[in-house]
């Protein structure tokens, strides 16, 4: 399955997944971007997001660990 930058639930989900016990709330961008990328799936370009995105992304990870 390939992901992209606009799958914020299924990367909200992976990372969740990946990452259970870190609270969401306390991530910086910057760790969330290079964990994003680093997620298995993960094809599309480093460089294509931006805060936008990342924040949506959040969102969704703060949903599934709330």
């Amino acid at each position: 399955m390939s992901i992209k930058w606009t799958d914020s639930r299924e990367i909200g989900e992976a990372l969740y997944d990946s990452y259970p016990d870190i609270d969401p709330k306390t991530v910086r961008f910057t760790d969330l971007h290079a964990w994003i990328c680093g997620l298995e799936g993960f094809d599309d370009n480093p460089a294509a997001s931006n805060e936008k995105i990342l924040e949506a992304i959040l969102l969704v990870w703060i949903d599934e660990y709330e």
